[in-house]
């Protein structure tokens, strides 16, 4: 892991905790290099305890999510962090932002990309931001996409987050990632947002869940907590692990 320049894309402002705050912290820990994009604040359609407060416009529900989303990531350990303010339900993924992350993923050249899998049965954005986020992929490694004087990267390993509602949205764990140092981590940084804290208790749980799956396939007992994803790719290699 040291040394490793993910990039870690998220939809709105919590995704990248609930659905991989953990396996984040655990990279940091090891030396990892973190980029990460939050490309909305999520405050049309994930924002429903703010809302339900009264008194709120839709800029104040974005400084509060901010306020959220710098608190998680101190405790989680990023330092690179970009806020794109795209507006969210639904979210506009135009050509000139397609460019843009095109031209990101080329800056970082990252060894991972982390971001939404293609299935989501109730966020269309999630949905979105996965075919965004490939589309940009393969963008970034053709050597005739010319922006900006960039030059095209080698492919990049790519995984998708587990969506929330896992069997609905037809979602089978490809990669399960033991999280069990970093889980307080995880659940600190969770607590950091307020304007969904229902999704508190789902997500550790979740955890749990993981973390019962991977001793169950592993035989490694000290497996506690633990995050899953989908491959975009298959895993290419000289040997099975």
């Amino acid at each position: 892991m040291k040394d490793q320049n993910i990039l870690v894309i998220s939809a709105h402002a919590a995704d990248f905790v609930w659905r991989c705050g953990g396996t984040i912290a655990k990279y940091i820990n090891n030396g990892a290099k973190i980029t990460l994009i939050v490309l909305s604040y999520g405050a049309r359609g994930e924002s429903g305890h703010l809302w339900k407060q009264g008194g709120h416009t839709t800029e104040s529900v974005k400084k509060a999510r901010k306020k959220e989303v710098d608190k998680a990531v101190d405790i989680i350990g990023i330092k690179n962090i970009e806020f794109w303010d795209y507006q969210d339900y639904p979210m506009d993924l135009n050509e000139e932002r397609l460019n843009q992350l095109t031209k990101k993923i080329r800056e970082v050249n990252p060894y991972h990309i982390i971001s939404h899998g293609f299935g989501d049965a109730f966020n269309p954005d999630h949905q979105n931001v996965a075919k965004f986020v490939h589309q940009a992929s393969v963008m970034a490694i053709s050597k005739g996409v010319q922006i900006d004087g960039t030059s095209s990267i080698k492919q990049p390993r790519m995984f998708g987050f587990e969506p929330h509602q896992s069997e609905i949205s037809n979602f089978n764990p490809e990669v399960i990632i033991d999280i069990s140092d970093t889980f307080d981590t995880k659940l600190k940084a969770m607590e950091s947002f307020q304007a969904q804290p229902h999704l508190i208790e789902y997500y550790s749980d979740k955890a749990r869940m993981r973390g019962n799956h991977a001793r169950r396939i592993s035989g490694n007992q000290s497996y506690k907590y633990a995050e899953a994803f989908a491959r975009f790719y298959p895993y290419v290699g000289d040997e099975f692990v």
